[in-house]
């Protein structure tokens, strides 16, 4: 069955432009012009996504995505923005996208990025931890604070290799070195308390949450 994407965005060509390449790519597609009114058709129909403009009059996009989490939303949400650096892409996660995208952009690569949150939003535990962050290929920690700025979480290319395979989606059991899973550890236990790095007998490394894995089927080191 086509997944029907909801695109909220007030420019009336980009909007129509979308709708147009996504239809073409064999999805059932919805559009609205203000947040307002893409507030209007997700009380009456389901979304598989959203594709929403962070910029536009009214209602901007990052203030209504906040609102609708509030609420309960769980639907999977792409995030378009002329605004660039990572900050920005740090305020649009931590609001409650799945992914974010810069314009320009090429039509493909929506695709991609839509068949990529739709299929990874059915498997459970797929977001990170509170804290952490993934964005730009970069780790970042994320005190909660708003007067301060989300900090890039300093990993070797193996231990941020190894934390990849460990969230995509948490619950993967990943191999890895045991000096590299050592070290991954006791960087994450310095800047976040929820979390933690066990050892599954013959099979390899685990994330958990602590705040919700009250027990695991390894043991810890």
């Amino acid at each position: 069955m086509n997944k029907t994407i909801l695109i909220i965005d007030d420019d009336d060509m980009l909007r129509k432009t979308l709708a147009r390449g996504l239809r073409d790519n064999s999805f059932n597609v919805l559009t609205a012009d203000s947040a307002e009114t893409g507030k209007e058709i997700l009380a009456r129909i389901q979304a598989d996504a959203i594709v929403l403009d962070r910029m536009m009059g009214g209602k901007d996009g990052l203030s209504f995505l906040k609102e609708m989490r509030s609420q309960g939303l769980n639907t999977p949400v792409i995030m378009l923005t002329a605004m660039t650096g990572p900050e920005n892409a740090i305020d649009g996660l931590s609001g409650g996208a799945n992914d974010y995208l810069a314009k320009p952009f090429q039509l493909k690569e929506l695709v991609l990025r839509l068949n990529n949150i739709i299929k990874t939003d059915k498997t459970p535990d797929t977001k990170l931890p509170n804290g952490l962050i993934f964005t730009d290929e970069e780790f970042f920690i994320n005190s909660g604070d708003k007067n301060k700025t989300p900090r890039i979480l300093p990993l070797s290319g193996e231990e941020k290799k190894l934390l990849r395979q460990l969230t995509t989606p948490i619950g993967n059991i990943a191999a890895a070195a045991p000096m590299v899973a050592k070290r991954l550890r006791n960087k994450l236990n310095v800047v976040l308390s929820n979390i933690d790095i066990i050892t599954i007998r013959g099979r390899g490394y685990k994330l958990i949450d602590i705040q919700t894995d009250e027990n695991n089927d390894g043991d810890t080191k």
